[in-house]
């Protein structure tokens, strides 16, 4: 049985969700604009790190599914523990692939404890 008050819900339920989204916005009056960091901005950052991991575990040497990846501004962070030095490098160059990196930071660890360095811990993305 189709009861009417159920469309009424869903609607009220919208309109409370935009509603709380519009306030969230409001609560970052007080921060500088230099300062926020926009919505959309966060979201490609988002992006960048999923099509980033993606490229790990999916890559056919497929030893890149320890590394932890994060992204701010499309710069890339790579930190965790990988096999060999070789592992290291290729997870960077893999990282420098993705559409929107514009840097990666190696921050993976060889196993035998050394870091695993890349021209100094940065390299520019080459896309």
């Amino acid at each position: 049985m189709n009861h009417p008050a159920r469309p009424l819900q869903r609607a009220l339920a919208v309109a409370a969700a935009i509603a709380a989204l519009a306030l969230a916005g409001c609560s970052q009056a007080d921060t500088p604009a230099s300062a926020r960091e926009s919505a959309g901005a966060h979201l490609d950052d988002a992006v960048i790190t999923t099509k980033v991991k993606t490229a790990l575990l999916t890559d056919p040497q497929g030893h890149g599914g320890n590394a932890s990846v994060e992204t701010h501004k499309g710069e890339v962070l790579l930190s965790g523990f990988v096999d060999s030095q070789a592992q290291a490098d290729h997870a960077v160059e893999l990282a420098k692939g993705v559409d929107g990196v514009t840097s990666v930071q190696n921050k993976l660890i060889v196993k035998d404890g050394k870091f695993a360095l890349y021209t100094g811990g940065k390299a520019a993305a080459t896309n």
